[in-house]
C-alpha cells in the first residue's frame, strides 16, 4: 500500500500516484484543494518540514519528532512485524508542494503498547462475527503522553487529516480508526469529525509558577540558583512560596526539596521521607547523567534493566536495543538517565525524556538488577521529583494508571481520545458504553482530587 490513494484506487498503486483532492483551506478563509496521500517509510518524508509542522502545534512533544518515530521504524521496534505497520499521512498544498498538515498511523494487529484499552470492544466485535483488527490507530507506539497528533497549522487542516483517516479505513475494510493522547486542538477537531471521545486519567507533578522557555521573561530563571535568588521580598500575610503582585500573591517555584515537602499533608511527607530513607539505609545513592553524558556501557546496562522488568511480568520488551543508540545519536538532549549504585554496584535503572523548551519530563522506563526495598518510588518519582524541583522544571510525567502517584504528589489529569467506527450499529453501542463510563471517570477524579496530598491553600 506504499503512497496507495486513500480511496483505494487501482491507479494509486502506480509509481507516483497516491493523492487525492479533498476540501480544505490553508488560512480559514477561502475553499482550496489539498492533495492527501499515505507513505509507508518516514523516509520518504522531509524531517525538518515534519519537525517545523510540529513545532508550530500547541503541545509539541520530542515523542512526535521526525527522528523519534524514525527510530522506531528503523530499529523494527514498531513495524509490521510486531503488530504495528507504519502509515503516514500527509496533506499538502499542490500549487506550492507545502506540507500543511501530517498524522502518524499505524496499521494495528493487536491493541498492546497503548494505554487506552479497547479489548472488550474487540471482543465484542469478534463475538458478533467480525473482524475488530486490523484497526487503524494515530498515537505514539508505547507512549502514552499526551500532545499534537494532527499535525496542522489550522482546524480545516486537522478536519481534513480525520476525514483521510475514515476513507482509508472505510474503503481498505478496517474496523475502526482511532487518536490517542490528543491535545485540546485534536479533540476540537475530532469532536467536529463527529469522532467519538473518550476521558481518561493520567498522574502529573506540576512546579509552582514555573513557565516554559516561550514565557521565561515573566520571571523563570534558567540558572536554578538564580531563579532561587531572585524573587521579591516576602510580604506580610502572604504564605511562603508566594509573591506579591499586582493581581496578589503568585506562586513561585519550589525552592528546594524542602519546600516541596512542606507543602504535602503530615502523613504524605513522612511517607516520602521514610522511603527514601530505606533506600538511604540501604547504602543506594543515584548518579543522574544527561544526554551525552550516557555512554554505550550505560545503555548496556539500562537495557538490561528495562528487558528485566518485561521478564519480570511474563512479557517482551516493545523497544529494541537499536532504538535506544538512533534516538540518542538523533536527539542527544532527549534522554535523563538516574542509575542506582550500592557501592561500585550498580543495581537499577530510570530513564526520562525531557524537553528543555517546555520544562517537561516524562517517566519512561525502569528496571533493576537487585532487589531493594523501595527503589522503584525513589528511582521513577522521588529522585526524578527532586530534580525537578532543582532544575525549577514545570512539570513531571508518570505515564499511565498508578493511584500510588497520588501519594507522591502527582495529581490527576484528564486525557483525551477519540474513536471512529465504520460500523454505525457497533458505534451507537460504544457511544452508549463511553457516556456510562464518562460519568464513572468524573467520579473517580473528583475522588482522587478530594485526597489530595497537598496542604488546603487558605
Amino acid at each position: 500500500m506504499s503512497r496507495a490513494d486513500v480511496e483505494g484506487s487501482e491507479a494509486a498503486e502506480e509509481p507516483g500516484a497516491g493523492a487525492r483532492a479533498v476540501a480544505g483551506n490553508g488560512n480559514g478563509a477561502a475553499a482550496s484543494l489539498l492533495a492527501l496521500q499515505v507513505v509507508e517509510d518516514i523516509g520518504q518524508i522531509d524531517a525538518q518540514e515534519w519537525n517545523d509542522l510540529l513545532g508550530a502545534c500547541a503541545a509539541p512533544t520530542p515523542f512526535m519528532r521526525h527522528e523519534y518515530l524514525a527510530a522506531l521504524q528503523r530499529s523494527g521496534s514498531a513495524v509490521a512485524a510486531t503488530g504495528w505497520q507504519p502509515i503516514y499521512l500527509l496533506l499538502t498544498d499542490p500549487g506550492t508542494g507545502r506540507l500543511v498538515g501530517a498524522c502518524t498511523l499505524y496499521l494495528k494487529s493487536h491493541s498492546y503498547g497503548e494505554y487506552v484499552f479497547d479489548w472488550a470492544w474487540a471482543d465484542a466485535w469478534q463475538k458478533a462475527g467480525r473482524d475488530y483488527y486490523p484497526k487503524l490507530l494515530s498515537a505514539v507506539p508505547f507512549t502514552p503522553v499526551p500532545g499534537s497528533r494532527l499535525l496542522a497549522r489550522d482546524q480545516a487542516a486537522r478536519v481534513a487529516l480525520l476525514q483521510g483517516m475514515q476513507t482509508l479505513a472505510r474503503e481498505q475494510g478496517w474496523s475502526s480508526a482511532h487518536l490517542l493522547f490528543m491535545d485540546d486542538n485534536d479533540r476540537a477537531a475530532a469532536e467536529q469529525a463527529g469522532w467519538l471521545l473518550r476521558r481518561g486519567v493520567q498522574f502529573h507533578w506540576s512546579n509552582r509558577g514555573v513557565a516554559d522557555d516561550t514565557t521565561s521573561d515573566q520571571g523563570v530563571a534558567d540558572d536554578p540558583v538564580a531563579a532561587g535568588e531572585s524573587g521579591a521580598e516576602p510580604v506580610a500575610g502572604i504564605a511562603p512560596g508566594t509573591v506579591a503582585t499586582a493581581h496578589g500573591p503568585a506562586p513561585q517555584p519550589y525552592r528546594d526539596w524542602a519546600d516541596y515537602l512542606a507543602s504535602l499533608t503530615r502523613d504524605k511527607r513522612k511517607k516520602i521521607t521514610q522511603e527514601r530513607g530505606y533506600v538511604a539505609k540501604a547504602g543506594v545513592d543515584f548518579e543522574i547523567k544527561r544526554g551525552g553524558q550516557i555512554d554505550t556501557a550505560d545503555w548496556d546496562y539500562f537495557y538490561r534493566c528495562y528487558c528485566n522488568t518485561y521478564r519480570e511480568h511474563h512479557s517482551t520488551p516493545y523497544l529494541e536495543r537499536e532504538f535506544f543508540d538512533q534516538t540518542h545519536a538523533a536527539l542527544p538532549d532527549l534522554w535523563l538517565m538516574f542509575i542506582a549504585r550500592r557501592g561500585n554496584e550498580r543495581v537499577a535503572a530510570s530513564l526520562l525524556a525531557i524537553d528543555a523548551h517546555s520544562r517537561t519530563a516524562w517517566g519512561r522506563y525502569w528496571g533493576c538488577t537487585e532487589d531493594v526495598g523501595h527503589l522503584h518510588f525513589a528511582a521513577c518519582y522521588h529522585e526524578p521529583l527532586l530534580w525537578c524541583v532543582n532544575q525549577r522544571w514545570r512539570r513531571f510525567e508518570g505515564g499511565a494508571q498508578g493511584e500510588h502517584k497520588l501519594a507522591r504528589g502527582l495529581m490527576p489529569v484528564a486525557t483525551w481520545s477519540a474513536h471512529w467506527l465504520t460500523d454505525r450499529g457497533f458505534s451507537a453501542a460504544v457511544a452508549r458504553f463511553l457516556e456510562r463510563e464518562r460519568s464513572g471517570v468524573a467520579s473517580y477524579m473528583d475522588e482522587l482530587q478530594a485526597h489530595s496530598p497537598f496542604k488546603s491553600v487558605p
